[in-house]
């Protein structure tokens, strides 16, 4: 437990500055918009409403939402917005913190009794003066209410944060769920919980305080929050040396990798920070911006997701035009294959192969009108599918999206007949699973490529650092790496099984 909790005072640092950031942003536009639409109906109907609809959009998709949308904007500015990390999750977060503060500040202002109003109006009071001297005052306990509410909803969903490339305590938890490290999961749960109840017991102190006109209670709990967050901000206003962000996605392999890369570049001498959970479509983005500094990627996904590319050319070519495109596109620099494969393959369970005689996957689409297909969450949305899909005319009767690790789960369990195994990892040969021949090659290479951001491209210390990592991983070494990870028994943590692996290197 006590590695899990190391972590917790950097990310927790990062959370708060997010969460309290979203909410004094949601604060800053909900109030205003309360006085509007508490004096205007046809404003609190579109007002409520907009902000209605966006809680019925969950908040991940609300933070995926936001990459294309910033992504277009900077196009059209010339550059100079950033599409991943604080901005979107900042944006996404404020527009979560809205409606509990609108719906609040509007009902706290239209329930308070039309006999005040007159009074201010019959001893003279402008506008401004009624809403500062008798509206505000009144209206404020239940506004209180309604920002502890933002306030408990923003600093639970600020660990989504972690899928768009901003560190949070939804690092811990997303690691932990993929590796099914409980001690992880416990650490960032926990503290994420343990960070929204003293917020809202502070806020709550603030409320009582106002309720009761004792401002005593209302500085001391504002006094406690600030103090508060100081604490927690701590460790980012300490000065660092500059520090490497190595990108990781949301699978065991992806963080075994990337902490090989840190024992290599801590042992020279680097300082070093994760940035895991990152999805397909976000991380090789997140190098060229600069967001990451280094990450493993494979052709394959470069190939069709960032390339555009439908035809399959050999793995060697393949790496070199992705070499070219990447200098040329984007100044990112491929420092060369590590030395291993891991493919999307198509497995089944060896007893299932055997019965209904699934040798290839022209076997499999006589069967899989009745067999459900499980996949991890991206691989039904990306063209490497649509490629097999159509190749070999799979029909399957249902498609179901898992993370890998649960994937895995399912095919064991019956719950799914086929999966997009790995191949790269090592619970195909401990479930004894088949993977199905691809006659037609349908599916690219996926070599494992290690790339550096553009800052480093040029960087010959940072490069010769890494430059023995190509070349010299095989696939069973990354087979075993990741099954210790995986396994249910004697589990390693990312940590142990990167510095396993660098030892088979040396």
């Amino acid at each position: 437990m006590s590695g899990a909790w190391s972590r917790v005072p950097e990310l927790l640092a990062s959370h708060v500055l997010l969460a309290a950031a979203a909410l004094l942003l949601g604060l800053a536009v909900a109030l205003p918009l309360s006085v509007w639409a508490a004096r205007n109906r046809h404003v609190a109907r579109i007002a409520l409403g907009l902000a209605s609809l966006v809680q019925t959009i969950p908040a991940l998709a609300l933070l995926a939402l936001f990459y294309p949308v910033l992504l277009a904007i900077s196009a059209l500015v010339g550059g100079g917005i950033p599409a991943l990390g604080f901005l979107p999750s900042l944006l996404a977060l404020a527009l979560y913190a809205l409606l509990p503060i609108l719906r609040n500040g509007v009902a706290g202002l239209t329930g308070i009794d039309p006999a005040v109003r007159e009074a201010a109006d019959g001893v003279g009071m402008t506008a401004g003066q009624k809403l500062r001297i008798v509206e505000a005052p009144l209206a404020a306990p239940v506004v209180m209410a309604g920002i502890r509410t933002a306030a408990v909803w923003t600093i639970g969903a600020a660990t989504l944060s972690t899928t768009v490339g901003y560190p949070s305590l939804g690092d811990l938890i997303f690691a932990g769920l993929q590796t099914q490290d409980w001690t992880l999961v416990t650490a960032g749960c926990l503290a994420a919980a343990a960070l929204a109840l003293l917020a809202d017991a502070l806020l709550g102190l603030v409320e009582r305080g106002i309720k009761l006109r004792r401002k005593a209670l209302v500085w001391l709990g504002t006094a406690l929050l600030l103090i508060g967050s100081a604490t927690a901000l701590a460790p980012r206003l300490v000065p660092q040396r500059p520090v490497v962000t190595i990108g990781a996605k949301n699978f065991s392999e992806q963080y075994i990798l990337a902490r090989l890369i840190g024992r290599r570049l801590e042992a020279a001498g680097y300082q070093v920070r994760y940035r895991e959970g990152l999805g397909s479509a976000v991380i090789f983005r997140a190098l060229a911006s600069g967001d990451v500094d280094v990450y493993v990627d494979y052709a394959g996904t470069l190939w069709t997701n960032e390339m555009k590319r439908r035809d399959i050319p050999e793995p060697a070519r393949m790496a070199e035009e992705i070499g070219r495109w990447a200098t040329r596109e984007h100044h990112v620099k491929l420092i060369g294959a590590l030395g291993f494969e891991n493919a999307y393959a198509i497995a089944v369970r060896g007893s299932d192969a055997q019965r209904l005689k699934l040798r290839s996957l022209d076997d499999l689409a006589r069967e899989a009108p009745h067999m459900v297909l499980g996949s991890d969450l991206e691989f039904l949305e990306r063209p490497e599918w649509a490629a097999v899909r159509d190749a070999y005319g799979l029909r399957f009767a249902a498609t179901r999206g898992y993370s890998p690790t649960f994937m895995y789960r399912a095919i064991d369990s019956g719950a799914a007949d086929a999966i997009s195994a790995f191949s790269s990892d090592g619970r195909i040969a401990a479930q004894k699973l088949v993977v199905l021949a691809d006659p037609r090659h349908a599916i690219p290479s996926y070599d494992a490529l290690l790339l550096v951001a553009p800052a480093h491209a040029n960087d010959r210390r940072f490069i010769d650092v890494l430059r023995p990592l190509t070349g010299r991983t095989g696939v069973e070494a990354m087979r075993a790496a990741n099954y210790s990870v995986d396994r249910d028994r004697n589990k390693r943590t990312p940590d142990q099984a990167a510095a396993w692996l660098d030892a088979q290197l040396r």
